[in-house]
């Protein structure tokens, strides 16, 4: 068995947006729009994609 994956990618600028909005961001490996990461599903990761969830897409990896 696999561990879970989250594909997260930028597809809003934080530019306007709280301080910690861009440091979770950052967190995440989200530098440029369109980019995108492929991060472990933990509760974490689900936890700081939450809090910019109006700034990422999410699709499930494996």
């Amino acid at each position: 068995m696999g561990k879970a994956t989250l594909k997260v990618t930028l597809k809003k600028s934080g530019i306007g947006y709280p301080k910690k909005q861009k440091k979770t961001l950052l967190g995440l490996g989200l530098k440029k729009l369109n980019t995108t990461k492929v991060l472990k599903d933990t509760p974490a990761i689900r936890g700081m994609i939450k809090s910019v969830s109006h700034l990422v897409e999410v699709e499930k990896g494996q």
